[in-house]
């Protein structure tokens, strides 16, 4: 797939903060994209044309990213739903959707149709960051990756809040949010995992373990395995991705239409 210039940022007001997003394409179920933690518009470039050919795609720079304004409140899972909720009103995105969370990402989608179902058609977790690998991953770091870690927080401190400051009440709204849905559930799973050499074999299994619960959440989920990727399908298979996405929003839209 030829890489494709995304739409031209734009800005607005909602709430008093500034929010820079990227929106194009017509007609239901509306595609959401949403980055991991710290992660541009730009990381979409590749297949973002290609999905808002068929259908209404969105994605936006959450606080602090880029000309989005600052965060000012801690960016808990639900902080940023609510605030994607409102942001989706404001540009009179219409549902349903399918949400596309990537990373840490998959945590705000997860909430969301936890939350709000009757606004989703599908969820696509790519890559994305499941409950148990905030909780149990760190007990399978080696002392080279704490000691990296710690000297990443020393060079570039993150913003105090900074959603990855606060997942500890991320994890403590999902465990209170009402189960997820029975809608269609696509979850991309790179097969190269990055630094796979260097990393503890117990950590790799406890997080193939964690996408295979993610599948578990809904009867209608399903496991894709991005062979040739790593941590970025979207970079490395932007064809499969937009195939995926494509599929979730067929599913998801015949779920919802009448017999």
């Amino acid at each position: 797939m030829r890489p494709v210039l995304l739409p031209i940022k734009l800005t607005r007001q909602v709430s008093g903060a500034t929010v820079e997003y990227i929106l194009a394409g017509a007609g239901v179920p509306s595609v959401v994209l949403v980055n991991g933690a710290g992660g541009p518009v730009e990381g979409w470039f590749k297949v973002f044309a290609k999905l808002a050919s068929a259908r209404c795609t969105f994605a936006w720079n959450r606080p602090g990213i880029d000309h989005s304004s600052k965060p000012a409140v801690p960016q808990t899972a639900h902080e940023v739903v609510e605030h994607l909720r409102e942001i989706l009103k404001a540009l009179t995105v219409p549902p349903p959707y399918v949400l596309v969370g990537h990373s840490l990402g998959g945590l705000a989608v997860n909430l969301f149709a936890r939350l709000y179902p009757e606004e989703v058609a599908a969820v696509v977790l790519l890559e994305a960051t499941a409950p148990d690998d905030v909780r149990v991953l760190p007990r399978f770091e080696n002392g080279a990756q704490r000691w990296l870690k710690r000297l990443t927080r020393r060079l570039l401190p993150p913003h105090p809040f900074d959603e990855t400051e606060h997942l500890e009440a991320s994890m403590a709204e999902l465990d209170a949010a009402p189960p997820f849905p029975p809608i269609p559930l696509m979850v991309v799973t790179g097969a190269q995992p990055a630094l796979s050499w260097a990393t503890p074999k117990a950590l790799l299994t406890a997080r193939a373990r964690h996408q295979l619960e993610l599948v578990s959440l809904s009867p209608l989920g399903r496991q894709v395995m991005a062979q040739n990727s790593g941590h970025f399908p979207q970079f490395s298979e932007p064809e499969l991705v937009c195939d995926v996405i494509d599929a979730a929003a067929r599913e998801g839209m015949a779920r919802l239409r009448p017999a």
